[in-house]
């Protein structure tokens, strides 16, 4: 396989574990952050693409258009992420991918607070909003049934080593 989608809400651990592939295996893997391109207020979000959600659906079908030539020649491809399972499916089928893993990062909501409050410094972040991001985003995962790596116990390492396995 050799696309690799990791998503999830803020303070799972997804671009930690994104940072730590791109250093250890930077000569075998690609690994792109759906934010590089920059995210744009909401009334831009709006006038461009008639809600946050259109954004993010236009911009994951975007991404993996874009990636779509490098995972056809076997790179390995990590893209991370906070894109919807829907529009991650969505984008997979109109870019002809149709071996890729999907994986939520996600952790309980204590483990999450701490993160965002304590270790990235962004309390207003660890919101009910954020919260309920994280519990949409675990029922859709479970739903469609994607693997899920509960990332509250565990060290980035032991994280990014769940994820190249």
């Amino acid at each position: 396989m050799s696309l690799i989608i990791l998503t999830g809400a803020s303070g799972s651990g997804k671009t930690a574990i994104a940072q730590a592939i791109a250093k250890d295996h930077a000569y075998t893997s690609a690994v792109h952050h759906f934010d590089s391109i920059g995210v744009p207020s909401l009334d831009a979000m709006i006038r461009d693409h008639g809600s946050p959600e259109g954004w993010q659906r236009d911009k994951t079908l975007e991404w993996l258009a874009r990636l779509a030539p490098q995972v056809r020649k076997g790179r390995v491809i990590l893209l991370e992420g906070q894109m919807r399972p829907s529009f991650i499916k969505e984008a997979a089928a109109a870019a002809d991918i149709d071996d890729y893993r999907l994986i939520l990062i996600d952790c309980d909501d204590a483990t999450r607070t701490h993160r965002l409050s304590v270790e990235r410094g962004q309390p207003e972040l660890a919101d009910a909003n954020m919260m309920n991001w994280a519990a949409y985003l675990r029922r859709k995962a479970q739903t469609n049934g994607c693997e899920i790596l509960d990332t509250s116990n565990l060290s980035i390492g032991q994280s990014a080593d769940v994820v190249l396995k």
